[in-house]
């Protein structure tokens, strides 16, 4: 059965929906955007700025279930502008070991909640525990 969290650090979604559902399997973790973090609006306009702000908060939130960005094998990536994409794979980049990148869709999407360049939204593969040495 599916369990449906939300990131205590972050607002409560204004949309009917969760941050973080968790099944057996995997994470799948809803857009974030910097205009979802408290104090994104500082970064606002730089998309590497923008993208590296919401890796970390991502990353943060993985930790928090005990999953890791390291596991993500899907990404949706949406900008305002695709001319920024480059500056966008930079920042993105630096959060995954080279050549091991999640499959990832990224659009084009003219308006973003509260202003924000970039959303990014992943799908994580849960950890599976170490067998009990005892068993």
């Amino acid at each position: 059965m599916p369990d449906y969290r939300n990131d205590p650090t972050l607002a409560i979604p204004a949309f009917p929906g969760s941050h973080l559902v968790l099944d057996d399997h995997y994470v799948f973790v809803s857009g974030l955007t910097v205009a979802d973090i408290q104090g994104g609006e500082s970064v606002m306009g730089d998309i590497g700025e923008e993208t590296r702000w919401v890796m970390r908060r991502l990353a943060r939130m993985l930790t928090y279930v005990g999953a890791d960005v390291a596991d993500t094998v899907r990404a949706d990536v949406h900008l305002t502008n695709l001319d920024e994409l480059r500056n966008m794979d930079a920042a993105y980049a630096e959060f995954f070991d080279h050549h091991r990148y999640p499959a990832r869709t990224c659009t084009m999407t003219p308006r973003l909640y509260g202003g924000a360049n970039v959303e990014i939204t992943l799908m994580v593969r849960r950890r599976r525990e170490a067998p009990d040495s005892n068993d």
